[in-house]
């Protein structure tokens, strides 16, 4: 009997009885199995760096195709460029591109004289004359104009005829001449203002009418231009020189002459001063004025005076009359950058002006496309005009 051997008792007693001894030995890993391992990582890191470069080449591939691909795009509007460069040659030699702008005036006439033998006259000169303080003023009648001169400045000649209600045919022409035909800057403006308010108290609902005895007609301001030295019948085909010159052009008075005609289109509702064709030529008037280099400080007051005179005509007159308006500026202006200019100056302020700028665009197409002209500097315009 083994000394190791459990008793009789503890073989009976589960309690008692010993857990089995394992015996089985661990197994005992080898230098090749390490080896065989380490090579199948390296295996596998390989396969993994193959797959990834091949990935990278592939995007790089692709990258390179794109390339390729913008390349030649960029190649073949190269060619499209050159194509159009030689038609444009064939039609004939290049030739320099001339500014645009136009001298729309030329030599002024002698102003009209500003004396008016009536003004002693009138009802607002007279009351001042037998008025009881005259005595210390020794306001005389053929001192008037000075008198009225001193309170058109001062303002209260437009404040007088609210007062009144009243505007006298003397002193109305008499401002009126005084606006257009004033060598004083100071009387010019403040005759403008003058107008400006008497023709404003007709639009207000709200305001008190002022009874106006005279109110200009078209042959008055049209005169008033001519007077100006405006070329009614001028050509932008020509080559002016010195467009930019300050030597000749419009007196200052050409101010006043555009604020006096915006206020006259604005009441058209209570006074209709112009007759349509009238107001036609008004608009033609003020595209041409766009065209002189000499204008571009008053861009302000031209773009009102467009939006007031485009609106001045009914809805019945407008249609016909924007396609009348649209024929003349395109027979009359040339086909280099005045045409382009003359169809940028109209604003699109309003769906008329927008009717107008697209109808003088289609004009000038039409006039290009017609036969009548074929030189290579309007073949651009009509590109530009397309675009």
């Amino acid at each position: 009997m083994d000394t190791n051997d459990p008793l009789d008792f503890e073989v009976e007693d589960d309690l008692l009885k010993c857990p089995p001894i394992n015996n089985k030995r661990k197994k005992i890993i080898g230098l090749d199995d390490l080896l065989k391992d380490h090579y199948i990582e390296q295996d596998k890191l390989l396969e993994k760096r193959n797959k990834q470069k091949k990935k990278a080449k592939t995007k790089a591939k692709k990258i390179e195709s794109s390339y390729d691909d913008e390349d030649s795009k960029e190649a073949r509007l190269t060619r499209i460029v050159e194509k159009c460069h030689n038609q444009l040659t064939a039609f004939g030699e290049e030739q320099e591109i001339p500014p645009w702008g136009v001298k729309v005036f030329g030599d002024k006439k002698a102003f009209p004289p500003l004396e008016s033998p009536d003004l002693g006259s009138c009802n607002l000169l007279q009351s001042f004359l037998n008025n009881k303080l005259n005595s210390m003023v020794e306001l005389t009648a053929d001192k008037g104009d000075i008198f009225l001169e001193g309170l058109l400045v001062n303002g209260w000649l437009s404040k007088l005829a609210y007062l009144c209600g009243h505007v006298e045919k003397t002193v109305a022409i008499w401002a009126f001449n005084t606006m257009l035909y004033s060598s004083k800057e100071e009387l010019c403006n403040s005759s403008s203002d003058f107008w400006c308010a008497i023709l404003s108290s007709e639009k207000e609902v709200d305001q008190a009418p002022v009874k106006v005895d005279w109110f200009p007609e078209y042959m008055d301001i049209r005169r008033a231009l001519d007077i100006y030295g405006f070329l009614f019948k001028f050509s932008s085909s020509a080559k002016p020189n010195n467009l930019d010159s300050d030597i000749e052009g419009p007196p200052q008075n050409i101010r006043a002459w555009i604020r006096c005609v915006t206020a006259c289109c604005l009441i058209r509702s209570k006074k209709a001063i112009f007759s349509t064709v009238e107001a036609e030529e008004i608009v033609e008037i003020i595209i041409c004025l766009f065209l002189d280099r000499q204008f571009q400080g008053l861009l302000v007051l031209l773009n009102d005076c467009m939006e007031a005179i485009v609106n001045y005509f009914t809805d019945q007159e407008w249609c016909s009359s924007c396609e009348n308006i649209a024929k003349f500026i395109a027979c009359r202006v040339s086909k280099d950058l005045n045409c382009i200019q003359t169809i940028e100056c109209i604003s699109e302020a309003n769906s008329r002006c927008k009717q107008l700028r697209s109808a003088v665009a289609y004009q000038t197409l039409l006039s290009c496309f017609d036969g009548v002209c074929y030189l290579p500097f309007s073949y651009q315009v009509c590109v530009c005009l397309c675009i």
